[in-house]
């Protein structure tokens, strides 16, 4: 599969080829299976001892005959602490029980079940990553991701996907590299590329989520290439994973430097012993082609 090598002005210079991950099935269904396993979320529980620190002595007595017992008052069996006294007589207060004042919380949260174990198989990741990669090559898969894309009329010929772009653009400043990337999606791509902060209609305002962002424009580098700005995502090859391809859904609209192909292209999408089968059957037709 081979792809047009753009330049900083968006003009085409030279075609490249692209490595075979980019031409790979796209399966939703394992994308969607990683996703769900590389969920983080901050486990939360109270502390062990809340609702606990008070100078309750267990349950009351009900017996007759005992001094500090609760036989005949009419009160119901739980945990009370002593507010005050005269002689034989007390004056409790329930504690600890969830229904008392600064009792424990009934089934809180635990921090166990917060913590998530699942996990997804070698096989299954490499797939997963073949495919999110595939997506940001498929323009039928961006289209279907970006509404906004569809309302405005956009065709999915119109899109240029995949847009692989010369390394001089980690060269450029900020400005520059803005309108570099404005010439290179064109307008409608442009405005779903740009990172937007908006504050969230509704009471998430006060739940700790005020502001809401969208994903935008993900620039994939080379590990030698260092491109600074805010406006858009950068990750480079090393670290890129499935998480970043697809967040939000496959299709992502992603960009490409030079550098960033040769070095996809170098490494192993496939398992070891593919590989070494691979090598195998190389060294068989060398053999065969000598005789």
């Amino acid at each position: 599969m081979k792809a047009k090598l753009l330049d900083t002005s968006g003009k085409e210079k030279a075609s490249i080829e692209l490595p075979k991950s980019f031409s790979g099935k796209i399966r939703e269904d394992i994308v969607a299976k990683v996703l769900e396993a590389k969920k983080s979320e901050q486990p939360f529980a109270p502390s062990p001892v809340a609702g606990r620190q008070h100078s309750a002595s267990g349950l009351i007595i009900h017996r007759r005959h005992v001094w500090k017992s609760g036989y005949g008052r009419g009160m119901s069996r739980i945990p009370r602490k002593v507010m005050s006294k005269r002689g034989s007589q007390f004056h409790w207060v329930g504690a600890e029980v969830s229904s008392t004042v600064g009792g424990r919380k009934p089934h809180s949260p635990k921090v166990l079940a917060r913590i998530n174990t699942k996990k997804i198989n070698k096989k299954e990741m490499k797939i997963a990553m073949e495919s999110a990669l595939s997506a940001t090559a498929d323009r039928k898969s961006i289209t279907k991701r970006y509404d906004s894309i569809k309302d405005k009329g956009v065709k999915p010929e119109e899109i240029k996907a995949p847009f692989v772009v010369d390394s001089k653009i980690s060269a450029l400043k900020a400005k520059q590299l803005i309108q570099s990337i404005k010439k290179i999606l064109g307008k409608d791509l442009f405005e779903v590329a740009v990172q937007k902060k908006q504050i969230r209609s509704g009471r998430g305002k006060r739940r700790g989520r005020k502001y809401k962002t969208n994903a935008g424009l993900l620039i994939v580098t080379g590990s030698d290439e260092k491109l600074k700005t805010n406006a858009f995502e950068v990750v480079k090859t090393k670290q890129l994973n499935v998480t970043d391809l697809a967040r939000g859904g496959l299709g992502r609209l992603t960009l490409y430097t030079e550098e960033a192909i040769r070095e996809l292209a170098s490494k192993p999408t496939s398992s070891p012993k593919s590989q070494t089968k691979e090598l195998a059957g190389k060294k068989k037709e060398a053999k065969e082609k000598k005789k």
